[in-house]
């Protein structure tokens, strides 16, 4: 008898703390992509979905979810009599500060990813923000400047502008280091040329290059020795050595046409490495590939090709580098290389974004924030 009521007794405690548990159960993670439309090519296009941030359920096979409006001051009147489009340049997010930010042809917006409202806004010499990168701490946005040749140092959370950095050209691209220690600033224009910003001085301490021709999009490898960049006139990409500054390889697509990219006027609009840096994944604009390069060799070689719904103009990957994200709206799966979703808005019209990222939730709260690059992680 004893030996039953202590029988019972465990098994009451069990019960308790089961019961006490299964709360915890809706903590379990969702996974889902914020895309910023319209967001292709010069960023004004709605036919790729509208306007509006985007959500999309990645664990329900990518299903629309709901539509965020760009909150803010009205846009100003075009020439037309009608409102102007605003433009989307770029996207960022942090899980930690639950902020998510946006930079349009206007402005760099803030939102707060847990009402999905406007925080703050920001125009800054009256003029809108290119590619934006966030520091990993979620603390500095470095906003390239619309028209004129600098980039504006933001503080994430009011919006405020810190200090500004010279550079000759147009800014264009950005990127964070992932230890925090380094910007990369790509400027259109005259300059062959990219620049190393040390991100706790804000200066400019290295220049590598010159590239075969203008630089466009670019990525990298996680010590920083390799950066991988798209070019003018070229469909291919060329790989620099970051600590001598010089150029190491010049890597062409084999047997293919280039063309001209109807969006983007270049061949190769889009270069991203997956996160255990075996591959390269470049944007063939004119053919609608994405072609992928085997980067366990020097030079990379061409290994296969994915045939993507329309033209390619980014790439990036999710949180954990299983899928990837052309900015067509297809998913593909970085193992298989099949296309297993393809992105479409609550109207069941083609999605299609150049500036997305993946945002995942515990409860209510995000839990982590990926990047709207894709680019190596081994360190």
């Amino acid at each position: 008898m004893i030996a039953r009521r202590i029988t019972l007794g465990a098994l009451c405690l069990l019960a308790a703390f089961v019961t006490l548990t299964l709360p915890g159960q809706a903590q379990q993670t969702r996974r889902y992509i914020y895309a910023a439309l319209p967001g292709v090519g010069g960023g004004s296009n709605m036919k790729y979905g509208g306007a509006g941030i985007v959500v999309f359920d990645i664990d329900n096979g990518h299903k629309f979810v709901k539509r965020v409006p760009l909150q803010g001051a009205p846009p100003p009147i075009g020439r037309n009599g009608a409102p102007a489009q605003e433009a989307i340049k770029g996207i960022a997010a942090h899980a930690q500060t639950a902020r998510l930010y946006v930079s349009t042809s206007r402005r760099t917006a803030a939102y707060d990813l847990l009402t999905d409202k406007l925080v703050w806004e920001q125009s800054y010499d009256n003029r809108g923000t290119d590619r934006i990168a966030l520091a990993p701490d979620g603390k500095v946005l470095y906003a390239p400047a619309l028209g004129l040749p600098k980039w504006n140092v933001i503080d994430a959370a009011t919006g405020e502008r810190l200090t500004s950095i010279d550079k000759p050209g147009s800014p264009h691209n950005t990127q964070f280091s992932d230890d925090g220690t380094k910007v990369y600033f790509e400027a259109e224009g005259n300059t062959r040329t990219m620049s190393v910003v040390d991100a706790k001085t804000r200066t400019i301490v290295k220049e590598i290059g010159p590239f075969g021709n203008m630089v466009r999009p670019f990525t990298f490898n996680g010590k920083q020795t390799l950066l991988f960049a798209n070019i003018n006139d070229f469909l291919g990409f060329e790989i620099a050595d970051l600590n001598t500054g010089q150029i190491l390889h010049h890597v062409e697509v084999p047997g293919v046409t280039p063309g001209r990219s109807p969006t983007h006027g270049i061949p190769s609009h889009g270069i991203a490495m997956t996160q255990d840096e075996t591959e390269i994944w470049l944007a063939d604009n004119a053919n609608n590939y994405v072609r992928i390069f085997d980067a366990t060799v020097m030079p990379p070689t061409m290994k296969t090709s994915v045939k993507v719904r329309d033209e390619p103009g980014w790439i990036t990957f999710g949180i954990d580098g299983r899928l990837a994200y052309p900015s067509t709206g297809d998913v593909i799966d970085v193992r298989t290389k099949q296309i297993v979703a393809t992105l479409q808005d609550e109207n069941g019209e083609n999605a299609e974004s150049e500036k997305l990222l993946e945002i995942d939730f515990a409860g209510n709260k995000p839990s982590r924030a990926g990047d709207q690059f894709g680019k190596g992680q081994k360190r």
